[in-house]
C-alpha cells in the first residue's frame, strides 16, 4: 500500500501553534486508501503545543535551508533551528515509511506549499514554501497543500 506523509494536525492531532487540529473530510478524501503517516515537524523538534505563532522572515523555506532567512515567533524569538530540525525529522519519517508524496497544512512556516505568511504577522500571504515542504521537495518527495474544507 502506498504511504503519504500528512501534517498531523490534518489527521486530528491537536498540535498546531494554537493547540488545535484541522482535520477535515476533503483531507480524508485526498488520502484515499493510502496509509497516512501523520507527522508534525514542529512538535517532533521539541516545540510545545500551544506555542507562539511563527513566520519566515526574509524569504521562504528554501531560503531558511540555505541560511538566507530565519523563522521568528511573534515576539522576535528565533526558532529557525527547531524548524530545520523538524524538517529533517519529517524527511527521515517519509523515507523510513516509503512516502513519495506529502499532504501538508497550507500557509504554515513548516508545511506551507505555494503560499506562506509573509513574516509580518498581519495575515498577509506571499508565494513560497515552508521549511519542511522545501526540504521534502529537494529530496524528491512531491508536496501538495491539503485541500481546504
Amino acid at each position: 500500500m502506498d504511504s503519504v506523509l500528512v501534517s498531523a494536525c490534518l489527521r486530528g492531532v491537536p498540535c498546531r501553534f494554537d493547540g488545535r487540529s484541522k482535520e477535515s473530510e476533503p483531507v480524508a478524501v485526498a488520502i484515499g486508501d493510502r496509509r497516512a503517516v501523520a507527522f508534525c515537524p514542529e512538535t517532533a523538534a521539541g516545540l510545545p503545543t500551544p506555542r507562539r505563532p511563527a513566520e519566515i522572515v526574509g524569504g521562504d523555506g528554501r531560503d531558511v535551508l540555505d541560511g538566507r532567512a530565519r523563522v521568528l515567533d511573534d515576539t522576535g524569538h528565533d526558532v529557525t533551528e527547531a524548524f530545520v530540525d523538524g524538517a529533517r525529522r519529517a524527511l527521515e519519517a517519509a523515507r523510513r515509511t516509503g512516502c513519495t508524496e506529502a499532504l501538508l497544512m497550507p500557509r504554515s512556516p513548516s508545511c506551507g506549499r505555494g503560499a506562506i505568511h509573509d513574516g509580518t504577522f498581519t495575515g498577509e500571504l506571499r508565494p513560497g514554501d515552508g521549511v519542511t515542504a522545501a526540504l521534502l521537495e529537494r529530496h524528491g518527495i512531491t508536496v501538495r497543500p491539503a485541500p481546504r474544507g
